[in-house]
């Protein structure tokens, strides 16, 4: 049976800006500040929203047992009959719709407020049930064991939530460095736990967006799930130890800070890889793009082929602004150029770009492993 946790107010009463906590701070911001530079570098934002933020939501959802496989979510995107598609599929798409949904919001107002939350959640999970309202929560292990028991009273959830929302958005509330208070808010609202579904990946998304309301980024593109993904045990360990551990937990809250730091270190510095990859693979089938259509060459083809990793002639088509049969024409030149496999799947067809595909699917990613992908792909 383990013990209480007695959530407490925000801010906390701890002084968390330890020098260890300071250090690593000093290095996630820098690589923070290089992908944000990075990004820009690609003059569509679609591009990476719609290819990175699928990443995320696979990586994600898998950390609560719902995997699908990467091709599995391109072929969804070809915009197949919702029949066709398995259910953990969709699932997997409604995450990176509800990213999309909350990026939307706090780039218009530049707020993560508890609504937006809601709405995240609600998008994601695909109802209206709300913050929770009756007792019966708790979290169990993998044995069935009782680990941790979030507020039952639903005027206690709410008056938390509302504590959270003045600690994300007011900067006077606690003048600490923007991800160390990401680290804070993120097991506060996993504590808080104010859903009756979805409160892994809605906590996770949160990260993502409090870091673009913070203008830390420009755009949801950081790959944080990855890591949380690969230290899975370490994650829910260091969650657990400060609920154990309460009131005097100082310590242990700096060892959480420090994972979620070392985390977005670490996966910054793998999604500028992937995004400088992306930039120069986009180069590259620019360079056999345009003299292979001369004056029929417009930026829409590359931006095509680069916003779906599979693609059709329907998306070409609408991309050019040209009829099937010249669609249909113009993604046949591409696969004779060697940028795009074509697949027939029943009377259909459609085409893989193979080098972003490449990219994409391949872990932990360095600039030298971008570099020799892209070469081999562009011989």
């Amino acid at each position: 049976m383990t013990k209480p946790y007695d959530i407490p107010q925000l801010p906390l009463p701890h002084d968390l800006e330890t020098k260890a906590v300071l250090r690593q701070a000093i290095q996630a911001n820098m690589r923070l500040a290089e992908l944000k530079g990075s990004a820009k570098e690609i003059p569509n934002e679609h591009i990476l929203i719609s290819t990175l933020t699928l990443q995320e939501a696979r990586e994600s959802s898998e950390i609560e047992n719902i995997v699908t496989t990467q091709d599995d979510l391109y072929r969804a995107g070809l915009s197949l009959p919702k029949s066709i598609i398995s259910a953990p599929t969709k699932e997997v798409l409604n995450y990176r719709e509800a990213i999309q949904l909350g990026f939307e919001e706090v780039r218009r107002h530049k707020l993560l407020t508890t609504n937006t939350i809601v709405q995240v959640q609600r998008c994601l999970v695909g109802n209206s049930a709300g913050l929770r309202t009756q007792a019966g929560t708790t979290l169990r292990d993998q044995s069935g064991r009782v680990v941790y028991t979030p507020p039952q009273d639903p005027q206690q959830v709410r008056d938390y939530m509302s504590n959270l929302d003045r600690f994300i958005n007011d900067p006077e509330a606690c003048a600490i460095d923007p991800l160390i208070k990401m680290a804070i808010i993120h097991h506060q609202f996993e504590s808080i736990h104010p859903f009756y579904d979805g409160n892994g990946r809605t906590g996770r998304i949160v990260n993502i967006l409090y870091l673009v309301a913070n203008d830390l980024l420009d755009l949801p593109i950081l790959y944080l799930s990855r890591y949380i993904t690969s230290h899975k045990a370490q994650y829910y360990q260091l969650i657990q130890a400060i609920r154990d551990n309460a009131p005097d937990n100082s310590s242990h809250w700096e060892a959480w800070i420090l994972f979620m730091l070392r985390g977005v270190e670490e996966t910054a510095q793998e999604t500028l890889a992937l995004v400088r990859g992306i930039a120069r693979l986009m180069a590259e089938y620019k360079s056999v793009l345009r003299p292979l259509f001369g004056k029929q060459y417009k930026y829409e083809l590359l931006n095509n082929l680069f916003s779906h990793p599979y693609t059709k002639i329907d998306f070409m088509a609408e991309a050019m602004s040209v009829q099937r049969k010249t669609a249909t024409k113009y993604l046949n030149m591409i696969v004779e150029a060697g940028l795009l496999e074509k697949v027939q799947k029943g009377r259909e067809n459609y085409y893989i770009n193979t080098g972003l595909v490449k990219l994409l699917t391949h872990d932990n990613l360095t600039t030298s492993d971008n570099n020799e992908i892209i070469e081999s792909i562009t011989k």
